[in-house]
């Protein structure tokens, strides 16, 4: 009898089990569905042709005291452009009685040349991965300062990962929910040494990320969380960074110098309206 029991009770834990995947799959199939039948017009890119990075749309990273930045440096080894691929490099700092940072790497942003508000944009990079590398694709919004002006991470890559991260950050997912309610971010397998497209689909009530068109995790808007919740109403612009050492990166092990050279390639940058949008705010700068 009590086996019996144990059985009937296992096989309504596995029916129960396969209906909660088969809605799972078909939320990410009406996504995906969704994805593919939006048409989408092209209206701010990079393809990094010229031989230097276009000061119309980009200026360089500047150093700073948060981890993300506190090693950027105007080193002209550390950024190029070649056949047609932006080049950020992270190297060990072999000129520290100028510059004390131990490594030197490099990062552009396109913050007061170009910010749009809703729409898609896709990334194609790869990496040269390294212990203690921290190369990253992300999107501050315009208004107000860090993290009440939201931040969008299109993907961050952790030493030599097969996985990379994709997270919002607000004033709301930092200081107010304890539950991480909305879920703020996820991860998502990558074959990490090949070129991989890395974006989002944002819109007035959600984001969705995506890793070579497919989506990966959604945040979505929900009105009664806030304001604080969703300060993604605003524009955002675009960084492309890349990063040596902090405490999350080497929260595995410290930064290896002897991985060095390594770096980020980026192939290029593409900014899309939805076709037929009246008011999706895409405009540059100035």
């Amino acid at each position: 009898m009590i086996a019996k029991l144990t059985y009937y009770i296992g096989l309504a834990v596995l029916i129960t089990a396969n209906a909660t995947l088969s809605a799972e799959d078909d939320v990410n199939k009406n996504i995906v569905a969704a994805t593919q039948a939006t048409k989408w017009n092209l209206v701010w890119s990079d393809d990094f042709t010229l031989e230097k990075f276009d000061g119309a749309k980009w200026t360089l990273c500047k150093r700073g005291a948060p981890d993300w930045c506190n090693t950027m440096s105007d080193d002209p080894r550390l950024l190029k452009i070649k056949d047609g691929v932006l080049h950020l490099r992270g190297i060990v700092n072999d000129k520290q009685d100028v510059d004390s940072a131990p490594y030197l790497t490099a990062g552009i942003t396109s913050k007061g040349k170009y910010s749009f508000q809703y729409g898609k944009v896709q990334i194609r990079a790869r990496f040269k991965s390294a212990q203690g590398a921290w190369p990253a694709l992300w999107m501050m919004g315009d208004d107000k300062g860090w993290p009440a002006n939201g931040e969008i991470d299109l993907m961050e890559h952790l030493n030599f990962d097969h996985k990379i991260y994709q997270t919002v950050h607000s004033e709301y997912t930092l200081k107010i929910d304890k539950a991480n309610t909305p879920k703020k971010g996820g991860t998502a397998e990558i074959k990490r040494d090949d070129w991989n497209t890395y974006g989002c689909e944002w819109n007035a009530d959600q984001i969705v990320f995506t890793v070579n068109d497919r989506p990966t995790h959604t945040y979505p808007r929900l009105p009664e969380k806030g304001e604080k919740q969703w300060p993604f109403n605003q524009p955002f612009y675009c960084i492309l960074s890349m990063q040596i050492g902090g405490k999350w990166v080497n929260g595995s092990g410290p930064t290896n110098p002897a991985d060095y050279p390594a770096g980020m390639e980026i192939d290029w940058i593409r900014v899309y309206s939805r076709a037929g949008a009246t008011s999706n705010a895409v405009r540059p700068d100035g």
